[in-house]
């Protein structure tokens, strides 16, 4: 018994001390020591992780060799670490290919061009070009669901059930009652929408007037330059003034200013009376007293410059635009040329025509042979890709040169008119012996684009030619024609026009048009800066000209 009690009480104290000591109860969470180390950018090297910046070998963006083979990583990395402390941009200077930093090319196809540049230009945002990214507002790219303009959200033809639920729509609208007091809105049909506007009958006099203004109308066209021929007009008071000279007589008290001219600074006259653009103008030679005006509506003008600075004559041969003009030597005679396919030989004092060229053809360009004994050869370029030879004084085709692939767009004489220049459709120039119908050089290069205006420099040794890629280029006018490339001038816009370029009498600035109205000078020494730029039009400015006289107009 008492082993019994004995054992009785052992399991008692035994079960008192395992309450007691019991552990409480944990989770057994798995513990790490070692510290956090961010391994972005970090590559193993020698059993060792370093930057992956000290292992690639880059090289400096100015080197013109590399000595070793790089691997393809590095030759692809970009340009990292600090900016350059001498560079405004921070761009090293053997990385800068362009003006304002470093410009990689790339290839785009033009329909996905066109189609994220709407996209961004309607909705907001569009796709970078680099891919992985997106330009302009994330909240449109939410809202159209990153569709473009060219995608699902271009208009389509409704079904015919849209349509019939669009129309319930509507007539449920229509027969709501109308609240007075409700907000106006576009989507609500008002009351004087279904009214339709009550035509006004003319009176008799009304019909009667209109009547009087379609036959004055009729009868003005009637009486057009076909059926009437080619005449003028004098507006001065008086053919000659009291000592018996002719109103083209340069006035005696105007002399040469300076040999040395300077740039133009402010807008001093205008002429007007051309009832639509001007095509072309000319100074009269020598003196630049008058000045001659060709129009698109058909009508050549002559102003004063020097004294009233209003037109003296006009001159009426064509029944279309005028397309070009160009003085004799001694100003007594100037050629038209139109898009009515007529070429007229003026007098420019009485405004007679004294022979009129007409093959049919539309001619684009008329010069005459720079020699004093040789005015009465005429050189025009045809749209049948021709450069024809006329005699003026008997009418007689003499020569006709014919290798260009394009309309003929201008024709330059050379080497006091031994050779002339002659530029085309074709994108070519091609330089001929005066009287031979074979080219002597052909000038022609993919690069290379029409070139609608050539002129001559002052000395006769360059040759300025406006490109339709928004350029000026310069040749040589002597034996070999090359190509100055240091000699381009650039920054201003003529893509589409015919813009005329030109220079200073002095040969010290150049000149030329824009699309945009303005008017563009650079420096011959220095072709890389436009150093002043006059804002002349509110259209195309499409032709300038320096007055021979006057050292800044």
């Amino acid at each position: 018994m008492d082993l019994l009690a004995q054992y009785g009480n052992e399991g008692e104290s035994s079960g008192v001390e395992e309450d007691v000591a019991a552990p409480p109860t944990r989770l057994a969470l798995p513990v790490s020591t070692a510290p956090e180390v961010d391994t972005t950018g970090m590559v193993v090297y020698d059993n060792k992780a370093v930057s992956a910046a000290d292992v690639r070998k880059l090289q400096d963006p100015t080197a013109r060799k590399v000595m070793y083979n790089l691997p393809y990583e590095d030759l692809h990395a970009p340009v990292l670490g600090p900016s350059h402390p001498f560079q405004k941009d921070g761009i090293a200077q053997g990385m800068k290919n362009h003006r304002s930093g470093h410009v990689e090319d790339t290839f785009m196809n033009p329909y996905i061009f066109d189609e994220q540049y709407n996209t961004f230009h309607s909705l907001g945002y569009a796709h970078a070009p680099g891919g992985g990214g997106l330009v302009g507002s994330d909240e449109a790219f939410k809202t159209h669901g990153g569709e473009t303009i060219f995608g699902n959200l271009a208009k389509r033809q409704k079904t015919t059930a849209e349509r019939k639920a669009e129309a319930a729509r509507k007539e449920e609208e229509r027969n709501q009652p109308f609240d007075p007091t409700a907000p106006f809105t576009l989507k609500q049909k008002q009351p004087w929408a279904s009214k339709v506007a009550e035509v006004v009958e003319l009176t008799e006099e009304q019909k009667e007037y209109l009547a009087k203004m379609e036959a004055d109308k009729l009868e003005s066209a009637a009486d057009s330059v076909e059926s009437k021929g080619p005449t003028s007009f004098f507006h001065g008071k008086a053919d000659k003034d009291y000592q018996g000279r002719s109103w083209m007589a340069p006035p005696k008290d105007k002399k040469k200013e300076s040999d040395y001219t300077y740039l133009p600074k402010r807008w001093i006259h205008t002429w007007s009376g051309h009832t639509k653009g001007v095509n072309a103008i000319r100074f009269f030679p020598g003196q630049g007293h008058l000045l001659l005006s060709a129009g698109l509506d058909g009508k050549v003008k002559i102003w004063d410059v020097f004294n009233s600075g209003k037109c003296m004559r006009t001159y009426l041969g064509h029944s279309k635009g005028v397309r070009d003009i160009t003085f004799s030597n001694d100003g007594r005679r100037f050629i038209s040329t139109g898009y009515d396919r007529n070429v007229r030989v003026w007098d420019t004092e009485t405004g007679a025509v004294i022979r009129t060229f007409n093959t049919g053809k539309v001619y684009y360009c008329v010069t005459l042979h720079p020699d004093d004994s040789k005015q009465n050869v005429l050189m025009a370029g045809c749209q049948d890709k021709k450069i024809y030879q006329w005699d003026i004084e008997t009418g007689d085709t003499v020569q006709e040169y014919n290798y260009h692939l394009g309309a003929v767009n201008t024709v330059t004489f050379v080497e006091d008119g031994q050779r002339f220049v002659t530029t085309s459709d074709d994108k070519s120039i091609r330089i001929w012996e005066f009287g031979i119908p074979v080219q002597i050089k052909y000038i022609a290069d993919p690069s290379m684009h029409s070139l609608p205006a050539v002129t001559r420099s002052p000395n006769n040794k360059y040759l300025l030619m406006q490109s339709l890629d928004n350029q000026v280029l310069t040749y040589g006018a002597a034996e070999r024609f090359k190509h100055h490339k240091n000699k381009t001038f650039k920054g201003h816009n003529t893509a589409g026009y015919a813009c005329q370029v030109n220079f200073s009498p002095d040969g010290r600035y150049v000149m030329s048009g824009d699309s945009e109205g303005r008017a563009f000078f650079w420096e011959w020494s220095h072709p890389q800066k436009v150093v002043r730029t006059i804002k002349a039009h509110e259209g195309v400015c499409i032709g300038v000209a320096w007055h021979p006289m006057q050292s800044s107009k």
